[in-house]
């Protein structure tokens, strides 16, 4: 954490494991004498969240999961999924037909995010639940 809270940035990627390793990629293009696991804990404790937005095949973008970083086991930056999109067909216009599920984790976030005012209540975390 840089102190600055509620910092956003967006990175072309494959998924959201692709994004860490093209922040990796871009702090060694950048020239900085850091190794690989100094490059990773620094961005473990700097972003909270990443959320991949992907274009499906109608042409339509949807964000297909929300990810936690939780930091650190050994050389590898942990994260658990919190949402997600599950694409359950295509209709007959060919339009992607899905719905976005919540997995069960509660955010660690979360506490701060009621604390800035935001009503966020329970339930939307529960397994399963569609929105």
């Amino acid at each position: 954490n840089t102190g600055h809270d509620g910092s956003m940035t967006t990175i072309h990627s494959n998924g959201p494991r692709d994004s860490l390793h093209r922040i990796e990629n871009l702090v060694l293009m950048a020239g900085h004498q850091l190794n690989d696991k100094a490059i990773r804990e620094q961005v473990a404790s700097a972003l909270e969240l990443i959320v991949h937005v992907s274009r499906m095949a109608d042409g339509t973008r949807r964000i297909l999961s929300v990810q936690e970083l939780m930091g650190m086991e050994g050389n590898v930056v942990t994260m658990q999924e919190i949402f997600r999109f599950v694409q359950t067909g295509v209709d007959k216009t060919g339009k992607v037909v899905g719905h976005f599920e919540a997995t069960g984790i509660m955010p660690r976030c979360v506490d701060r995010i009621r604390l800035a005012g935001v009503q966020v209540p329970n339930e939307i975390f529960e397994r399963g639940r569609r929105s």
